[in-house]
């Protein structure tokens, strides 16, 4: 089979992919490009920049399988991909430890200011009176939006902090270890820290506004590692700004890069960010690219295509 890799794979997923028989062509292509090249392949694999649209379905009339290194499937227009019975795969639970150990360090950059107190000390300053009233970790309640393989992570090394752990889940399946499982009210109601940890709906659109902030206890840290617009970025802005919400960590946006437009929310001294690197560890890496490539020498070998 001819498989395109267009976000690029680790070295270990790509041999694999190759000792099985295949022909792996790693290429970046703009999207014209794309469309021009994706019929004369099988496959195609991807992580979160290219984006696998109608078009390029359609237009893949060889096309089998569509795979994607990581989690969520954003990026694939699955229904398109379902009516041609083209299968289409991820590897949800390869990044979970590298995006859980983030949201970890984003809290802890908000309670003890890390963010804005390495800016000031690189610029010859000394903060320690300003930021001497930081908050532990330890005791507080952290609320769990979404308790899939990321959330499930967030929770163990929370526990492991000395919080108490509060979660909202509706397919929620069992665990090895005590999280209170519970309403998403009583998640938002009773949480000294939020994090999300679900899809981003284009139906329903952010999972938490200007309603769920009101719900919300003052002084509340929230984080956002999982897809932008699952928060509104302009009714957290509004949070920061009132006292509402104390601080927020994200590694995700509606638009990314993100735009001039919420500049005010990226600057914010109580808001720490990164640049969507979630999953970007040296070892999720490999995770993904592995699990990635065993999942497509699996899927062709059982369809008689090896």
């Amino acid at each position: 089979m001819k498989i395109l890799i267009t976000d690029g794979i680790s070295p270990e997923g790509a041999k694999i992919l190759t000792d099985a028989g295949h022909q792996v062509d790693q290429v970046k292509l703009t999207p014209d490009e794309l469309l021009k090249r994706i019929g004369g392949y099988d496959g195609i694999v991807v992580r979160s920049a290219t984006k696998v649209t109608k078009e390029v379905i359609d237009a893949g009339k060889n096309l089998k399988l569509i795979a994607r290194g990581g989690v969520g499937l954003d990026n694939i227009d699955v229904p398109a991909a379902e009516a041609r019975s083209i299968k289409v795969m991820n590897t949800p639970g390869a990044s979970a430890i590298s995006v859980a150990e983030l949201a970890i360090g984003h809290m802890l950059a908000v309670s003890r200011f890390l963010n804005v107190s390495t800016t000031e000390m690189r610029q010859g300053n000394w903060p320690k009176k300003e930021y001497s009233q930081g908050f532990e970790l330890y005791k507080k309640s952290l609320g769990i939006i979404g308790l899939g393989n990321i959330g499930k992570e967030v929770a163990r090394r929370a526990l492991a902090f000395g919080m108490h752990v509060l979660a909202y889940d509706p397919p929620f399946t069992p665990m090895d270890f005590f999280v209170e499982i519970t309403t998403k009210e009583r998640v938002l109601a009773n949480a000294d820290f939020l994090t999300l940890h679900i899809p981003f709906d284009k139906k329903t659109g952010p999972a938490i506004g200007k309603k769920e902030f009101d719900m919300m206890k003052k002084g509340v840290v929230v984080i956002n590692c999982s897809r932008g617009g699952v928060v509104d970025e302009a009714a957290l802005l509004d949070a920061l700004n009132s006292g509402k919400v104390a601080g927020a960590g994200l590694d995700v946006f509606a638009q990314e890069p993100p735009t001039e437009a919420i500049k005010a929310l990226l600057a914010h001294p109580r808001v720490s960010v990164s640049p969507h690197i979630g999953g970007s560890t040296i070892e999720a890496q490999d995770r993904v690219g592995v699990e990635i490539a065993l999942k497509v020498v699996k899927t062709f070998e059982s369809e008689g295509h090896a």
